[in-house]
């Protein structure tokens, strides 16, 4: 078993390069999570609906009540409405906080094991890094290290957003 105190970690700044994949990887998860709630709304407005039909093919009395309605479209919009801004905070204020601190972790970690997966062609190192445990690599990197030796790995301090290697 690989001795985990052999990873090291340190902070840098970010390069405009990566401010800018983090600004767009930002953007693209503000627009999915939009995209997604009203997705959410809308079927807090249509599933009470459909179930007002159903409950009046099965000739339930009063099956269009609007208190039953509009509590049943409440109690939904609060949920969902919930559960996303949950998400939101929980993942998408870290990729801001990286933004706004504009720092990434490089982490040296040692190899424990290298593997050709030869269906895709593909290299790739298993490390003891905490973030990112295998990653695939190029050929040429593949086979100038050797188990032991060590690779640096970058990624976000916060979202824990991988970057690269070197």
């Amino acid at each position: 078993m690989t001795d985990l105190s052999t990873t090291r970690t340190y902070t840098e700044p970010l390069t405009e390069e990566d401010l800018l994949l983090l600004v767009n990887k930002e953007n693209k998860d503000r627009k999915q999570y939009l995209a997604v709630y009203r997705i959410l709304m809308i079927i807090s407005f249509v599933l009470p609906y459909i179930t007002s039909w159903y409950r009046a093919y099965e000739g339930a009395p009063n099956a269009f009540s609007y208190i039953k309605y509009f509590f049943t479209t409440g109690v939904l919009l609060g949920i969902f409405t919930f559960a996303t801004y949950s998400s939101y905070k929980m993942y998408h204020r870290k990729i801001q906080q990286d933004i706004t601190e504009k720092s990434k972790t490089i982490e040296t970690s040692c190899i424990t094991k290298k593997v050709i997966n030869a269906s895709n062609n593909a290299y790739y190192f298993y490390t003891t890094s905490r973030v990112k445990m295998s990653m695939e690599v190029t050929k040429e990197y593949y086979y100038s290290l050797n188990e032991g030796d060590e690779v640096s790995i970058e990624y976000t301090t916060h979202a824990q957003h991988y970057l690269g290697y070197f």
